[in-house]
């Protein structure tokens, strides 16, 4: 394996984690704050979301170079 894509799988594994982190904070939010909290979802929603975002591009960067690879073997 490259280091190329070493360092693609590690970015999937911390954005995976920091997702997850986001939708945790977002699960207590609504299961434990609301409705007194509401003002707080429009934050932890798009922080959730753009988190959630930034997987599925590392994701995707990460089958890109996998198909490359096995394309140039």
């Amino acid at each position: 394996m490259t280091e190329n894509l070493e360092d693609l799988e590690k970015a999937v594994k911390r954005a995976k984690r920091i997702a997850s982190e986001r939708a945790g904070e977002l699960h207590d939010l609504v299961e434990d704050r609301l409705p007194a909290g509401y003002a707080e979802l429009p934050g932890v929603a798009a922080a959730t979301y753009d988190a959630c975002e930034k997987w599925h591009l590392a994701q995707a960067a990460l089958a890109a170079a996998e198909k490359a690879q096995q394309v140039n073997n």
